[in-house]
This record gives structure tokens, C-alpha cells and sequence, in this order.
């Protein structure tokens, strides 16, 4: 018996809000699951590249399968900052494979939030990233139609995570998403491994240097947005949904 298109739609949403449950459940029932995970998060969102390399490297043989996880989890609690990651896996591992080993995570962590937005759709994506964010990467995938991903990837200041999300939500095929990714970001990866590896002292400076930068895009994009005297246009979620369908057919 063949599955129709809204059979198979709602064994997705079932499959992907069943695995969040058992993740949610472990993370309730299991003391030493959520004990491990509040730490993980307090690190990552201090932004405290040193202790996070401390914390890689505390698992021993299973520290690559631990900076991999811990990549996939800043996808999961946005807005966790992935490039503080990449530049503790440049410390902890060196350049090379430190930069191997962010590129293999991050695009396995861009994976897993293209197929959560898949599988649920976008109403439990709007309530899990919000709205506001939700409907800026739809501006966005508006604004650069097939070289949204590519185009995301490669500036820094736009939200990694949001843009995957989002992109699970239109037609786009998941392996052509998955070469822009990799493509998009394997420069900056680098570099920020290098930094990590090669200059540890600067992080800090670097990070403060992007938060004045994220700071003055902010402020920029206020003041054109009172000079022109009216308000974003709302997006048209059925032409987002159709976004990039002809460029990149499943």
C-alpha cells in the first residue's frame, strides 16, 4: 500500500516530536543527563573558549564524539553561539583537525535542524525559534532565492541555526542545502580554528569585536527602518514555502 503526501507528513511530525519527547524526558528523568547538558550550555553560553576546550578534552578518546554533540546541542538551545565552538576545537585539536572536526559537526548539526524543521512543520518551528527570527530568515531566503544558504553561511553575523531551520522549510533538495553549507562555511571555520589554535589570547577581543559589529548592524538597520516611515512587509509564507523550488528541485 502506497503512503499518500499527508500520510507520510504526519509519520514525520510523529517521528520528530518523538524523538524530542524521549530527549525532553530524558532530560527530566535522568539527573546525570541534565546535569551534563545545564553545564554544557553554562560554558557555551559564557563564551568561554578556554574551559570549553577543558571540557572537550575531559572526555578523553571521546572528546571529537563529545565537540560533536555539543555542536548539535547549541542547534538545539538557540541562540548558542557556534563559532566560540569551533574556536575551542581549534585549541583543543589544532587547526586542521580542529577545522575538520567544526565542518563535520556543524554541517551534521545544520542536518538535524533541516530535518526537525521537516518533519514538524512550520507552527512547533515558530513557537521553538520564534516568530520575529523565523520571519527574518524568510526575508532572507526572499532577498537571495538560491544562494540563501551559500550567501548565510559565509556572513558571519547571520544566525546559523535560524537559516537551517528555515531552510527545512521549503522545497530546496537536502543534499544540494548540505553543499552550500559546507561550501559557505568551511572558510570561516578555518579561520576561526586557526585563531583558536594559533592565538587563544584574542578570542575574547574577537568575540566583543563581533557582538559591536552584530551591535551597529542592529543600530543601522533601526535608523533606515524609521527614515523610510513604515514597517517590514509581511512575508508571503506561501511563497516562502515555494522558495528556491526551481533552483533546488528534491
Amino acid at each position: 500500500m502506497r503512503l499518500g503526501p499527508r500520510t507520510i507528513k504526519w509519520i514525520r511530525f510523529a517521528l520528530g516530536l518523538a524523538v524530542l519527547a524521549a530527549l525532553g524526558l530524558a532530560y527530566l528523568l535522568s539527573a546525570g543527563f541534565r546535569s551534563e547538558v545545564d553545564r554544557a550550555v553554562a560554558i557555551l553560553g559564557r563564551g568561554d573558549v578556554a574551559g570549553l576546550r577543558g571540557y572537550i578534552l575531559s572526555f578523553g578518546v571521546w572528546a571529537p564524539i563529545a565537540s560533536a554533540l555539543l555542536m548539535i546541542l547549541q542547534a538545539l538551545v538557540a541562540p548558542l553561539p557556534a563559532f566560540v565552538l569551533t574556536f575551542a576545537n581549534g585549541l583543543a585539536f589544532g587547526t586542521f583537525r580542529g577545522g575538520i572536526l567544526s565542518l563535520v559537526s556543524a554541517s551534521l548539526a545544520a542536518a538535524v535542524s533541516f530535518w526537525i524543521a521537516r518533519f514538524l512543520g512550520r507552527g512547533p518551528i515558530e513557537v521553538f525559534v520564534g516568530r520575529e527570527h523565523l520571519g527574518a530568515a524568510d526575508r532572507w531566503f526572499l532577498r537571495w532565492g538560491a544562494y540563501a544558504i551559500l550567501v548565510a553561511r559565509l556572513v558571519p553575523v547571520v544566525s546559523f541555526d535560524i537559516i537551517s531551520y528555515a531552510a527545512g522549510l521549503t522545497r530546496m533538495g537536502f543534499w544540494r542545502f548540505m553543499l552550500a553549507t559546507v561550501v559557505g562555511m568551511a572558510p570561516a571555520t578555518f579561520v576561526y580554528s586557526y585563531l583558536g589554535g594559533k592565538a587563544p589570547q584574542y578570542v575574547q577581543v574577537l568575540l566583543v569585536v563581533f557582538g559591536v559589529v552584530i551591535a551597529g548592524l542592529v543600530v543601522a538597520a533601526v535608523i533606515r527602518r524609521r527614515r523610510q516611515g513604515k514597517g517590514m512587509p509581511l512575508v508571503d509564507k506561501e511563497a516562502v514555502i515555494g522558495a528556491g523550488e526551481d533552483d533546488f528541485g528534491e
